[in-house]
């Protein structure tokens, strides 16, 4: 069975470093004795493929990971992210049946970021955008940033909507008061980016985005960041009270969004994204190297699945959404 991944990083020490005057705070969100996987973030070569080969996974969908990103200005994000796509591209040249890319764009310039994409499927080859978060403190349905969805639809690529921290009022408001490790992890990983990322999917929703793009298609993680397990009732609330669109809430998340676990492999969830989203919307991934687990090919070789819908999880829906190559 080919296992194809989705939410899969890699950094360049380089940008980093070009990033961090931008977001001198990041060091905050990390829990106190934490420090990331560097070398493996790095390692876009042997040892990536030797990992890949004992997680069982054939196929990973790289993607940028920083929090800065969305906060560096316009005249250095171009640059930077346009040495992002091509390093990200290098390596899926050396590599074409083990890696394919998700671009990083400079959306503080939504209109640079519009032509990167653009530039990015057209020309590099990738297979749409990862979008880490707000950005400048707004949400992607703001108006200005338009012209990424626009390109994004144009192009017929999704974009995937990873998590970043809340805003810093948010997590005075909601997190703070505790021991300050707890707060971190608390206002992230523990809880609150799931809660930010899946309030970003339901603002997209509720302003009209998916009225106005209708072939636009976006991924989430983490099982959906929340929202299965409250579609119901987001429905039966939500829909009465936005009466500026075109159909039931719950239709736009069912029929614009695709899931993936992000490396949380646990049956109770899959099962209920399962009923709520059905197979042929769930995506798979393993959110390495932040999560090296040896059991994600296990996970679903033994969830109680047919074996057509394990197929369309493990590589079938990614090879359709991506246009990748069956088997490639």
């Amino acid at each position: 069975m080919r296992i194809i991944a989705l939410e899969e990083h890699f950094q360049i020490a380089e940008i980093n470093r070009a990033a961090a005057q931008w977001q001198p705070q990041e060091e905050g969100f990390r829990p106190v004795g934490y420090r990331p996987p560097e070398s493996e973030l790095e390692d876009l070569g042997e040892g990536r493929l030797r990992a890949m080969e004992e997680m069982g996974i054939d196929m990973q969908v790289l993607s940028y990971t920083a929090l800065a990103l969305p906060t560096i200005p316009p005249a250095e994000a171009v640059a930077l992210m346009r040495e992002v796509n091509d390093r990200l591209a290098a390596a899926i040249q050396a590599h074409p049946e083990r890696f394919a890319g998700f671009a990083a764009l400079p959306l503080t310039d939504p209109e640079a970021a519009a032509r990167e994409l653009e530039r990015a499927v057209s020309r590099l080859g990738f297979k749409g955008a990862m979008i880490n978060g707000r950005v400048a403190g707004l949400f992607l349905d703001d108006p200005r940033f338009r012209p990424v969805l626009e390109a994004a639809e144009a192009l017929d690529v999704p974009i995937y909507l990873h998590p970043a921290p809340p805003p810093e009022p948010v997590i005075a408001s909601c997190y703070a008061g505790l021991p300050p490790n707890v707060t971190t992890v608390f206002a992230t990983a523990g809880w609150g980016w799931h809660l930010e990322t899946g309030i970003h999917a339901l603002h997209l929703i509720l302003s009209g985005v998916f009225d106005r793009h209708p072939r636009l298609q976006m991924i989430l993680g983490h099982w959906g960041e929340m929202i299965p397990f409250y579609l119901a009732r987001i429905n039966q609330t939500l829909t009465p009270a936005a009466t500026h669109l075109q159909r039931p809430v719950a239709d736009y998340f069912l029929e614009h969004f695709y899931i993936t676990p992000s490396g949380l492999f646990t049956l109770p969830p899959f099962l209920l994204t399962l009923q709520i989203v059905g197979a042929d919307r769930i995506l798979y991934s393993v959110d390495y190297p932040y999560v090296q687990d040896r059991q994600a090919r296990a996970f679903l070789e033994q969830a109680p699945l047919s074996p057509a819908d394990r197929e369309k999880i493990a590589h079938g829906n990614a090879e359709r959404l991506l246009k990748l190559k069956p088997g490639a």
